[in-house]
């Protein structure tokens, strides 16, 4: 007795559905901890306060470096303790920069280990500036948004790092991207919020709803 041959079109329709594509992680938020980095010779709370869940971070030209010393600019800054070289991690939170605040870098991603020889410090730094009624670029490039003075800024900077290669950083302003770069190659790294401040006078940023997330 011969079967009939069955034909492609007798096949169950899942057969032929196509395999999905690979869907990212989801993002969970995450517990964090930070130290404040401020002048090495002032107390914290001469530079630092945490009011209600409002952390304000602030600075003088003419303070002293972090550790005595060192040739860095002065700051105030919220140095988290979650190191990573790979996968993704991101930081949260809405920003608020008082008028004519100009030249702090608000936050950044630094390299502390394992990069290669004269790699740069840091994989991003979010800078101010007093164009358009205050302004942040990534770095001296790219404008993540203007019109910042004395209000609140939603800022998400989300890093895929890859273990020995070259990750990938978001940036986002209120809830839409607003550029997609490379990070700088191998690194163990960690975020930070505050003023770093390379300009002059003083400069001070507020920071509130501080989430930190993983995928």
């Amino acid at each position: 007795m011969t079967l009939p041959r069955r034909s492609l079109f007798a096949l169950p329709a899942v057969a032929l559905l196509a395999t999905p594509a690979h869907a990212a992680p989801a993002w969970t938020r995450t517990p964090y901890t930070f130290k404040v980095q401020k002048p090495w010779n002032l107390p914290q709370s001469a530079r630092y306060s945490n009011s209600g869940g409002v952390h304000t971070c602030w600075v003088l030209d003419t303070d002293e470096p972090h550790t005595q010393g060192s040739n860095t600019d002065p700051r105030t800054e919220m140095r988290y303790l979650q190191e990573y070289s790979s996968g993704g991690h991101a930081l949260e939170a809405e920003i608020y920069v008082p008028s004519g605040v100009n030249g702090p870098t608000v936050m950044q991603i630094l390299r502390v280990r394992g990069g290669d020889p004269g790699t740069p410090a840091t994989d991003f730094m979010l800078n101010v500036t007093n164009a358009n009624g205050g302004t942040l670029r990534y770095y001296t490039s790219t404008v993540v948004a203007t019109g910042i003075y004395n209000t609140w800024t939603r800022i998400r900077i989300e890093h895929t790092a890859v273990a020995g290669g070259t990750g990938k950083i978001k940036v986002f302003a209120n809830g839409a991207l607003k550029a997609t770069v490379n990070d700088r190659g191998r690194a163990t790294r960690h975020f930070k919020n505050g003023v770093y401040h390379h300009g002059s006078g003083r400069a001070e940023a507020r920071f509130r709803n501080i989430t930190y997330w993983t995928q």
